[in-house]
């Protein structure tokens, strides 16, 4: 059972050098993801077809400075990075740091692999992981709940996917912002969002898992300065969230649980708010063919997000569903509040009630992932005193 404290609905591991290498099948071993010396010494990730290299002190910036993360990526060894970034035993000694009780966990090498060109290979890799990342956990279980992978070479290789993890102990899926064959709203994919409602694992979009080019290109802005690309990273979680509703997927799969990971969630009233005035300003109905309510609703039911800083979202809480924020700490990547989670979130939660600070804090991702969780009295959580 899950102890008294703040439950992170979006955390990530930083893959060590033998994660791929050590786990894939061996016909993909020589080519499989490794970790390399990079120009000033650091160790960097190479994959396959992907030009930009990953520098591993990048993924596990979490408590330093921008200038300070700048130096930890350009120069540092695996070794540098925080053990508990691929060690499940370390790790409890920075969620105790931080106040977390229990993490979701995504895959941080996995984000890029979601928009490799080489459909095969990305299914070995993240069949790779997926293995790795099941020790991981097995390690750990009372407080680290993975999220598997699939390339979802298919609809029916997309659900033996499904069902493997289940049988592994994952909580969820993370999956690529596009399939290899279609795309999601084809109803030759209900089999597979069938699959997802009857063994309970919802589906999980992480930011930087879908691109239109390559994931070279995917931070660079469409115009204007650099930071541009930064700021429109959440798009293509929000192009998600707009093809299921608009297409009914959620109309002929009401149970799915779908999550929007990273994205923020203070924009949501608005979208809401815009999607429904599409369909109003543009149909006589009032609603889309083939769908019984306006696409609020479905958001309301079917749209979790995850957020860690967004103060918005805590202020908009009323104009949403509350149930469906799920915060999170995204320890040990750059944009994660550790070590001071605590601290922001006393600030963030001032206009919450008691009841829902401990639903987006605790409960809401404790009931979307089916995590055994104790009911434990709320004095006892780290932000109960302010």
């Amino acid at each position: 059972m899950i102890g008294p404290g703040l439950i992170s609905a979006d955390s990530h591991i930083v893959e060590p050098p033998n994660c791929y290498v050590d786990y894939i099948e061996p016909k993909f071993r020589d080519v499989a993801p490794r970790v390399e010396r990079g120009p000033n010494g650091q160790d960097i990730f190479a994959i396959k077809d992907i030009k930009r290299v990953i520098p591993m002190g990048f993924l596990a910036g979490a408590g330093m400075r921008p200038s300070e993360r700048a130096k930890f990526a350009k120069t540092t060894k695996f070794s540098g990075i925080y053990p508990g970034a691929w060690d499940p035993v370390a790790r409890n000694a920075d969620m105790d740091r931080d106040g977390i009780a229990a993490e979701i966990i995504y895959a941080s090498v996995g984000m890029i692999l979601c928009t490799h060109p080489d459909a095969e290979y990305k299914n070995a890799c993240m069949q790779a992981y997926n293995r790795w990342l099941e020790e991981f956990c097995g390690a750990n279980p009372e407080r680290l709940f993975g999220l598997a992978q699939t390339a979802v070479m298919s609809v029916d290789s997309a659900i033996e996917d499904f069902r493997r993890a289940k049988d592994m102990g994952m909580v969820g899926m993370m999956m690529p912002g596009n399939p290899v064959q279609g795309d999601y709203d084809d109803h030759e994919y209900d089999a597979l969002w069938q699959c997802a409602t009857d063994l309970d694992l919802p589906i999980c979009f992480h930011i930087l898992t879908a691109a239109t080019g390559s994931f070279d290109d995917i931070f660079q802005p469409p115009r204007g300065h650099s930071l541009g690309g930064f700021l429109n990273i959440i798009r293509a979680v929000q192009d998600i969230v707009c093809l299921m509703t608009m297409q009914g997927v959620f109309e002929r799969n009401p149970k799915l649980k779908l999550v929007c990971a990273e994205g923020d969630a203070g924009w949501m009233p608005h979208y809401m708010y815009r999607m429904d005035h599409a369909v109003t300003f543009n149909t006589d109905s009032g609603l889309i063919d083939g769908l019984s309510k306006l696409p609020s609703e479905y958001l309301k039911s079917n749209v979790s997000m995850t957020f860690q800083d967004d103060w918005t979202a805590f202020q908009t809480a009323h104009l949403m569903n509350h149930k469906r924020l799920i915060w999170a700490s995204d320890f040990p990547h750059t944009d994660s509040t550790w070590p001071e989670s605590a601290k922001l979130l006393r600030k963030h939660c001032t206009g919450l009630t008691a009841e829902q600070t401990e639903d987006i804090l605790r409960n809401n991702t404790a009931e979307l992932f089916n995590l055994p969780i104790e009911k434990a009295s709320w004095e006892m959580h780290p932000i109960a005193a302010a």
